[in-house]
């Protein structure tokens, strides 16, 4: 029986945030993987990136993906990247629903350019191509790793919240609470 949620899909879908309702609707613990990379690495993502690249951030991922999959009774709020090492999607299916959380290009755009954060992977002249180009190699990496998709573009975080717990408690693989 499988006791987590991994939440996996582009930047802007809303992992973080669909992420901290859901365990706080399933009362379940929530980790969400860039935070603990910053946190262990000490610095921002933004920075490991532009000191050591993107392959020193993707083994400091890698590490704490491993981590992350061995708790229980977890939602884990993945990075965007995640589905770039298949090791990380084994690791996280052995105890964990996959849920891909996707939305409109467009949508996800607004929300990635709206937010204080900055992402390394979009500070280019065009970040919609930028997008574009990194969606095109992604979503059939998120599409294969998926249990199971949600697309968030319509949706507000409750109603994706509610959206998740229906198919979980549907869901014999998991073990989650039934509800009367």
């Amino acid at each position: 029986m499988k006791s987590n949620v991994a939440l996996i899909g582009f930047m802007g879908a809303g992992k973080s945030a669909v992420g901290r309702a859901l365990a706080a609707a399933a009362k379940m613990d929530f980790i969400d993987l860039d935070a603990v990379i910053e946190e262990k690495a000490g610095r921002s993502i933004t920075e490991i990136f532009a000191r050591e690249g993107e392959p020193v951030f993707r083994r400091i991922e890698a590490a704490i993906t491993a981590d992350a999959a061995g708790r229980e009774n977890t939602v884990i709020a993945c990075g965007g990247g995640v589905v770039l090492d298949q090791a990380n999607i084994e690791a996280l299916g052995c105890n964990a629903v996959i849920i891909y959380l996707s939305a409109d290009p467009s949508v996800m755009l607004r929300r990635v350019l709206n937010s204080p954060e900055k992402r390394p992977l979009l500070q280019m002249i065009d970040p919609a191509a930028a997008m574009d180009g990194l969606l095109k190699h992604r979503k059939p990496l998120y599409e294969a790793a998926a249990d199971l998709t949600v697309n968030t573009s319509d949706l507000d975080i409750d109603s994706v919240v509610q959206n998740i717990l229906a198919e979980m408690r549907k869901d014999e693989s998991f073990n989650f609470p039934k509800r009367d």
